[in-house]
């Protein structure tokens, strides 16, 4: 998983209603096979073509599958649009070569900026530069320090994937009859403040149920290190009740290691929604669920982009603007929804 800050207004939630942003946000062309198209609607006024537009695009080097899906989502969903011009910078680790890939796109006076920075801080004040240029910012996942730097953030909930991680295990833990259960946890990087939300998330909702955490160490979002781990917790623990791993990408590391170990007392949800993990979970073995945070935030990020640099706003809200901040929910994906899930999975 990549190296995010989440913050903002719950957007799927109690106070807007979860198909929102796509209800509203909707382009003009026919839907094609695109995950990031699967969920459009019709959206009123803001169906229809509007003042042409220059958006441009900068994200990291796709090598991890959930970033290459951010790119794919964002690509796809520009697509959508006659009135919307894409233009996508070379994807780069290097922090510099990012941060002059976006002033390139400064230059070029594109009309608004969806950009997914290597990290928040380092990128800040390129991104200041491009608002202060006239330029709005669609901040994406990794968020700027400074409010000044973008004009809208919109990411995933961290804190509320741990929340949807520990209530599965501890609602399945209740049915099966666990009093004292083995519960281990595979992070992503511990260092990182948003693995530090997602592991309070499951450490607040496992109380809840009366549970803790037994065991968790860090697997640093890779499949090798998540394989190098989940067999050290695995040797360590001669029974496990149950597994949460942060990281669908990391997961087909775990998962491998629990299958060569020949473990089957347990059960184990994964984080973040890949197609991989999905087709795990619809084939009923171990793994039985996993928390979303959905690179599908990129083809939003793009609709409202749009709207920004168009100056409209949502019409599902009574605000003329679009918001300064989103949240995605988490949702919890099982067996019994899967299929519903399935097409907006990315490949890990």
């Amino acid at each position: 998983m990549p190296i995010p800050s989440r913050r903002g207004v719950l957007f799927g939630g109690a106070a807007v209603a979860a198909g929102a942003l796509a209800t509203a946000c909707t382009g003009n062309d026919p839907a094609d096979d695109a995950p990031a198209a699967q969920s459009a609607a019709g959206g009123g006024d803001n169906e229809k073509p509007g003042r042409a537009v220059t958006i441009g695009f900068s994200a990291p080097a796709a090598d991890h599958g959930w970033i290459a899906a951010i790119t794919k989502n964002a690509q796809a969903q520009a697509k959508r649009y006659s009135d919307v011009t894409f233009r996508a910078v070379e994807p780069t680790n290097d922090i510099n070569q990012q941060i002059s890939a976006v002033e390139s796109l400064i230059s070029a006076k594109v009309n608004a900026l969806v950009l997914l920075p290597n990290d928040g801080q380092q990128l800040n004040q390129v991104a200041r530069k491009a608002m202060d240029a006239g330029i709005p910012v669609v901040n994406l996942d990794r968020i700027f320090p400074d409010k000044l730097s973008y004009r809208t953030w919109i990411g995933g909930d961290n804190y509320g994937m741990g929340v949807a991680a520990g209530h599965y295990v501890g609602r399945r833990l209740k049915e099966k009859g666990v009093a004292k259960p083995v519960i281990v946890e595979i992070q992503g990087i511990a260092t990182l403040p948003l693995t530090q939300e997602r592991s309070k998330g499951f450490a607040d909702a496992l109380k809840t149920h009366g549970f803790s955490v037994t065991a968790k160490q860090d697997a640093k979002f890779t499949v090798e290190t998540g394989n190098q781990v989940a067999a050290n917790l695995l040797q360590a623990h001669k029974k496990i009740d149950a597994l949460w791993n942060h990281d669908d990408d990391q997961g087909v590391g775990v998962l491998a290691a629990i299958k060569q170990a020949g473990r089957k007392e347990f059960f184990m949800v994964g984080g973040a929604g890949s197609a991989n993990a999905m087709r795990e979970i619809k084939a009923g073995g171990l793994l039985e669920a996993t928390v979303t945070y959905s690179p599908s935030m990129a083809a939003s990020a793009v609709k409202v982009a749009r709207l920004v640099a168009q100056g409209r706003g949502m019409t599902d809200l009574v605000e003329l603007q679009a918001p300064q901040s989103i949240t995605l929910a988490s949702e919890t994906v099982t067996r019994q929804n899967v299929d519903s899930y399935l097409p907006i999975g990315f490949e890990s």
